[in-house]
């Protein structure tokens, strides 16, 4: 274990933030666990107790299952907080079995194989449509004009959000990220509220309008999915599955898409290699969501005292699993800096493991498959205009901008 006052991780340093990488490969040589005092968590930077950790039941996203605040040793939130936590308490991401396991097989019935499947079209006419518009402008910022909508269109038009209702989605979902950063301020928490009204609000009225007129969306789905047992999503349930989905199914897709082709643009014989095979495309999905992890930390609660490497978390603290670096680990993926889109051996863990692997990683994979291959096809001379400034934020890694020309 070492004391955080000698770790280069610093996640509100600018030169970390550009490329946290090295600090990674500090981490893992000092050792496989760290207590970091400034957000009272232990650091767990190897793939290895990463992926075992995931799969742990000693840990939880949530520990109110079990115990009160006051039993673990922890402050409730401020109750000006409570539509937040409201909202972010009863998805599945925030839940564990029993109810995670009750949600999340209800949702299956709902979000199946078939019905990403059947977007597939959708998503590629989509995204070439807005590459079109992309080079017709002789180039843009990537994120604004299709990192950006094309995710937001794809769980919109799968919810069954009107497209005239649209426009607040990306907001909203922005705003409720900014909780998922370390110690986010009073301005994030207090957007991070309004947001879950407004989106809470939205959703409640939609859903009454499908009870009323079922559709063939995602949303008519969740209100009729139901087991043997006649178990039923609660109104609230199907509201933070609703934002959950929108969340997840975004963000993590805007992040993923600049962050690849910055990671291309400075690695030109991998994006000269690409332009010449396209059929490297599903593995350079997977290899670029490796090479620069959008989702950068997950966090999990210690409920029952574990051990790692000799020393002993206990009941009550907080795990902190550093995806990015458990993507660089060299005992996993040989020569992990360099980016190599021909790699086959890539079991990355940029979309978790265990209970919670992300459900709409297949959708992810499409959507990003989708727009890099409409990239490759309609605007082959695709180059940077100038250096992108990283976002202000560790755990979401993404850019402010992606300017490029044509």
């Amino acid at each position: 274990m070492t004391a955080e006052s000698d770790l280069a991780f610093d996640p509100w340093d600018p030169g970390f933030l550009a490329d946290p990488y090295p600090a990674f490969a500090e981490l893992r040589e000092r050792g496989r666990v760290h207590y970091y005092a400034p957000t009272d968590q232990w650091l767990v930077p190897h793939h290895a107790d990463v992926s075992a950790l995931l799969r742990d039941r000693r840990l939880g996203r949530t520990y109110l299952h079990r115990f009160s605040h006051e039993e673990f040793g922890r402050t409730p939130p401020p109750p000006e907080q409570e539509p937040f936590h409201t909202l972010n308490d009863h998805g599945m991401l925030d839940l564990e079995p029993p109810d995670h396991t009750r949600i999340r097989r209800l949702v299956t019935k709902a979000f199946t194989p078939r019905t990403v499947e059947r977007l597939r079209p959708y998503v590629q006419r989509l995204a070439n449509d807005l590459v079109d518009r992309l080079v017709e402008a002789g180039g843009g910022d990537l994120q604004r004009d299709l990192a950006e909508p094309l995710p937001v269109a794809v769980i919109a038009e799968m919810l069954g959000i009107p497209e005239a209702d649209r426009a607040p989605l990306r907001p909203w979902s922005a705003d409720i990220c900014g909780m998922y950063e370390l110690n986010p301020s009073g301005d994030a928490a207090a957007r991070a509220v309004r947001a879950s009204v407004e989106f809470s609000d939205y959703l409640r009225a939609l859903i009454a309008e499908r009870r009323r007129t079922p559709g063939d969306d995602l949303v008519s789905g969740l209100i009729a999915a139901h087991d043997e047992d006649d178990d039923r999503l609660t109104e609230q349930e199907m509201i933070s599955t609703c934002v959950l989905l929108l969340n997840a199914g975004h963000e993590a897709t805007v992040n993923g898409t600049v962050n690849s082709w910055w990671s291309l643009f400075r690695n030109p014989e991998q994006l000269a290699a690409l332009r010449a095979d396209h059929s490297l495309v599903p593995t350079a999905v997977e290899e670029l969501l490796r090479y620069d992890t959008p989702l950068q930390l997950f966090e999990r609660w210690v409920l029952d005292d574990i051990e790692i490497d000799g020393t002993t978390i206990p009941r009550g603290a907080e795990i902190a699993m550093l995806f990015g670096s458990a993507n660089h680990d060299p005992a996993v993926f040989a020569d992990p800096g360099r980016l190599d889109l021909t790699r086959r051996d890539n079991p990355h863990i940029s979309f978790s493991a265990g209970i919670h692997y992300c459900i709409g990683a297949p959708l992810a994979r499409i959507e990003l498959a989708a727009s890099t291959t409409a990239l490759l096809e309609r605007a082959p001379g695709l180059r940077p205009a100038g250096e992108p400034r990283r976002r202000p934020n560790f755990v979401m890694r993404g850019l402010e901008a992606l300017h490029v020309e044509v």
